[in-house]
């Protein structure tokens, strides 16, 4: 074991010889990467960036809400993210008679800052690298058997340790998280937050322009912003919502900088990077690209369509269902780009191509036939999967089956449940429906007929999700996350074998919500020949795309007022870089050379997003919001002089 963590610390050593831009490295590693950091511009120290013994710009970031990226703007417990990780907290504040959705809303004072229920944010105090702890004593993995059972060991000693680090009274929880498939593990500890209140976010035509037309493309004109406060008890500790508690006071929080940014100026991302899949078999390549996209973007294409219809004719079902249409739609477009990218990468062709070069070495090894064994699983799985994705997608997605919030709408849901639950039993095999569906399907004579049976009568739907659910846990999903626990023990040997195979390439554990940094550069990029992106844009081209009939484009009268006095066509909106990022990345600080603010990360570019699993330095870039033109709204648009008062900047 001693041996394995050796070559993991030198293989990510090694890494000098990756693409520059690609990787998503552990803070607490930062180190390793801090020369190369530095020959490309950045001017900051590894302590700077990752300190348990003094204030570091770790402290300036949270994870927010669970699924986002936060940064601490201020020495009052100020916070900005992104206006879509914002979204459902100004959702459920907003009316028809208060519509900050439709109208934005800044707290121009403390007692206007606005609770949320639920709502926490969490930093992290330490990680630290737990291998030979977890790990220490347990028989090689000889067999799926051995595999299973050291994983079991593992979970009870994961189990004993986070729970010897909580401190509840104090907020502090630990989770540990494998990396590299389980060669390696780290404990993450955090203290939670639970008092964050909402300070402001511009109207959605603003912080959602361009909505699902726009999203994940370039150039980009979103004003994607959002701000929230930190409230602790008067000991500057966690603590539930209380009138009596005060504005948190950060170790560390983020420095303004307003001189721009230009091309080829170095860029640093600090956020949770929620999920990738660098190291994956071909075969798990062709089911994302080929199979499981394409079926899902079909799906929800069909709901997205149906919930246009209604939220378009009646504004108070536009507000009811922003948010839910917001999330149907995200992962929807998403999922476009990297079918897209991987057909136009080959990127299938050269995972095999990879493959074939790695049987070769791996000939006489015990790693001969691992291959093999891997694709043989994936074909066992893919029937599985396939079906236990389009119940995810289909019978979890109807609203019926579940609890009523005020955000709803019958007639939505209704026709989304008779295009699901058809779609559903044409595309999925009877054996691998549930029992009770096929039954209730047949005795009512067709899909549409039990539709209409279960929106007459609220007890046969919950007889029939329960049906369901208890089938879909207890057996295709017992036997999904049997078949996938045994491609998880082959990728622990096969993840082992590339590093051997490739010693001197770069390797860096895949994202897990779990705080990384990423670096690169201000670049435009080719989309297609004869066509340059360049990276940035300005508020010229929001005039441009302004259109009072469409509601995703129908700016506020006062920017356009603004804009009609003059000299604002060049202020910058947005801008692309190389970092690599991922889901949960949204909100993240985009830093620069000096470690101070200029933007905030919440995209990615439609060519770039197969980067999940592949990541291509000529397409793949992320996209980031321009803290002037915050700046600008907060100043120009909106008078917001208090929020600016707090902030502080380098020029």
């Amino acid at each position: 074991m001693r041996k394995l963590i050796i070559a993991l610390a030198a293989l990510t050593i090694a890494a000098t010889t990756a693409f520059a831009d690609e990787g998503m490295w552990l803070p607490a590693l930062v180190s390793q990467r801090i020369a190369d950091m530095q020959a490309k511009g950045f001017k900051l120290t590894a302590e700077d960036v990752y300190s348990i013994n003094q204030a570091s710009l770790k402290d300036a970031v949270v994870l927010f809400g669970g699924g986002c990226t936060g940064e601490l703007i201020s020495d009052e417990g100020l916070l900005i993210t992104n206006h879509h990780c914002g979204f459902r907290q100004i959702q459920r504040h907003s009316s028809v008679e208060h519509d900050y959705l439709k109208d934005g809303y800044w707290a121009m004072t403390r007692d206007q800052e606005l609770p949320n229920e639920g709502l926490t944010v969490s930093f992290l105090d330490r990680m630290e690298d737990v291998t030979d702890m977890l790990l220490k004593d347990l028989p090689e993995e000889t067999s799926e058997e051995v595999a299973k059972e050291n994983s079991v060991k593992i979970a009870k000693r994961i189990k004993a340790l986070e729970k010897s680090l909580r401190d509840e009274k104090k907020g502090v929880e630990a989770e540990v998280e494998k990396l590299f498939y389980g060669n390696q593990y780290f404990v993450f500890v955090y203290r939670i937050y639970k008092d964050v209140r909402f300070v402001g976010a511009p109207a959605s035509s603003i912080g959602k322009f361009g909505g699902d037309t726009d999203n994940w493309m370039w150039p980009r004109h979103t004003g994607d912003f959002s701000m929230f406060r930190i409230y602790a008890d008067k000991d500057n500790n966690p603590a539930e919502y209380s009138k009596d508690n005060v504005p948190y006071t950060p170790k560390r929080f983020f420095k303004i900088d307003r001189r721009g940014v230009k091309e080829g100026d170095f860029t640093f991302i600090y956020g949770y990077p929620g999920s990738t899949r660098e190291y994956i078999h071909s075969e798990g390549v062709r089911y994302v690209g080929e199979i499981s996209d394409p079926a899902k973007i079909a799906l929800r294409t069909s709901r997205l369509e149906i919930m246009k219809k209604y939220m378009s004719a009646d504004p108070a079902v536009r507000i009811m269902y922003a948010a839910k249409q917001a999330s149907v739609a995200n992962a929807w477009k998403k999922w476009q780009g990297e079918s897209g990218g991987i057909a136009r990468n080959s990127t299938v062709q050269q995972k095999r191509d990879f493959e074939k070069r790695f049987n070769e070495w791996a000939k006489g090894t015990g790693y001969e036939g691992l291959v093999d064994k891997i694709g043989r699983k994936y074909a066992e799985l893919e029937p599985n999967m396939l079906a236990y994705e389009y119940y995810n997608e289909t019978i979890r997605g109807c609203e019926i089956f579940g609890a009523k919030d005020k955000d709803y709408y019958r007639p939505i849901d209704e026709e989304c449940t008779r295009a699901m639950l058809g779609a559903y039993y044409a595309n999925v095999d009877s054996s691998l429906r549930p029992p009770v569906f096929n039954e209730m399907v047949a005795s009512n004579g067709s899909v549409d007929r039990l539709v209409d049976a279960i929106f007459s009568d609220q007890a046969l739907a919950d007889s029939l999700y329960r049906g369901c659910t208890s089938w879909v846990k207890n057996v295709l999903a017992r036997k999904v996350a049997s078949i996938n626990g045994g491609i998880n023990a082959l990728y622990k040997q096969y993840m082992r074998a590339q590093m051997e195979f490739e010693p001197d390439k770069a390797f860096y554990p895949d994202a897990n919500l779990t705080l990384r940094v990423a670096y690169g550069h201000i670049a435009g990029y080719e989309p297609r020949d004869g066509v340059y992106y360049y990276p940035v844009s300005t508020l010229k081209g929001i005039i441009e795309k302004d259109n009072p009939e469409i509601y995703d484009y129908d700016i506020p009268q006062r920017l356009r007022d603004v804009y009609a006095e003059g000299g604002y066509e060049n202020i910058p909106v947005c801008f692309i870089a190389t970092n690599h990022t991922s889901g949960g990345n949204s909100g993240s600080p985009v830093i620069n050379a000096d470690g101070n603010l200029i933007g905030i990360n919440f995209d990615r570019v439609w060519e770039g997003t197969m980067s999940d699993i592949a990541f291509d330095p000529a397409f793949c870039r992320n996209i980031c919001l321009d803290i002037r033109y915050v700046l600008f709204l907060l100043d120009k648009v909106y008078g917001a002089q208090n929020i600016l008062d707090e902030l502080t900047f380098v020029d």
